[in-house]
């Protein structure tokens, strides 16, 4: 499917990164075709995990930058495009949405875009998704990601009329990401292991590895709520009996 998806949350520290290597390992365990684009030149926290598996773009509102992030869209005209955006980016990219007119060519080209929104619960956090839902509308499928990593009750969230009205108006999709154990992500992210090389990582011990896959089932289970992938009949089994797409050194190989 034809799609850039962004990993978007615009401040920094929502859990935007976490969520962009959990969406390349459910293409990976679904066995979608898909490409990873690191757009976080000072953090490049993804691309790190998936270091001969992902090319590398940058959004500039410099018009000597201006035309760096094109890939993005010419890669999208024939697969899914994962792209993980740094924080405050929403300027550059919304420039070079609006200044390419890629809405326009998106429907031309039947390519979809969508925004994964992490959210961390706070107050501007709710805000800046609230600002990128108003200015694109229905042009951009927006998905609103509650991180419960960081934010445990959203009773504040959902009680904010304003919030609940866009949500509706706009048939956003809500999904909860799950809270990932804080000792296998330091270890994970101490040697840029990526999660279908963390299956089989000895480190982790029998619990740990119990731990990361009841994350992975979670998360997995709330990106299909989200409706917006279409899964291959084959995929439909639990990522117990799904073969990775990885090898033994961690590499991402993507089907085509």
């Amino acid at each position: 499917m034809a799609a850039i998806h962004f990993m978007d949350g615009e401040k920094g520290g929502v859990g935007k990164s976490l969520f962009a290597r959990v969406m390349v390992q459910y293409c990976i365990d679904n066995k979608l075709s898909y490409e990873l684009v690191e757009a976080d030149q000072s953090n490049p926290d993804v691309g790190a995990f998936y270091p001969d598996n992902h090319k590398t773009a940058v959004f500039s509102e410099s018009e000597r930058k201006a035309y760096d992030a094109d890939e993005i869209f010419n890669l999208a005209l024939t697969t899914s495009v994962i792209v993980n955006l740094p924080a405050q980016v929403y300027p550059a990219v919304t420039d070079w949405i609006e200044r390419n007119q890629i809405l326009e060519l998106t429907g031309k080209n039947k390519v979809k875009i969508y925004k994964w929104f992490v959210c961390s619960g706070g107050y501007d956090s709710v805000q800046l998704f609230m600002q990128s839902l108003e200015r694109f509308e229905n042009k951009i499928k927006h998905i609103f990601v509650r991180n419960y990593g960081l934010c445990d009750d959203w009773k504040h969230v959902d009680g904010r009329k304003n919030l609940q009205e866009l949500i509706k108006a706009y048939k956003v999709a809500v999904i909860n990401f799950p809270k990932f154990s804080y000792r296998e992500r330091d270890i994970l992210d101490a040697n840029q292991i990526n999660f279908s090389a963390a299956r089989d990582y000895g480190e982790l011990g029998v619990l740990g590895k119990q731990r990361l896959h009841n994350f992975l089932k979670k998360a997995s289970d709330e990106i299909d709520q989200a409706k917006i992938w279409n899964l291959p009949a084959a995929s439909i089994t639990s990522p117990t009996e799904k073969v990775d797409d990885a090898n033994v050194n961690g590499k991402v190989a993507t089907k085509k």
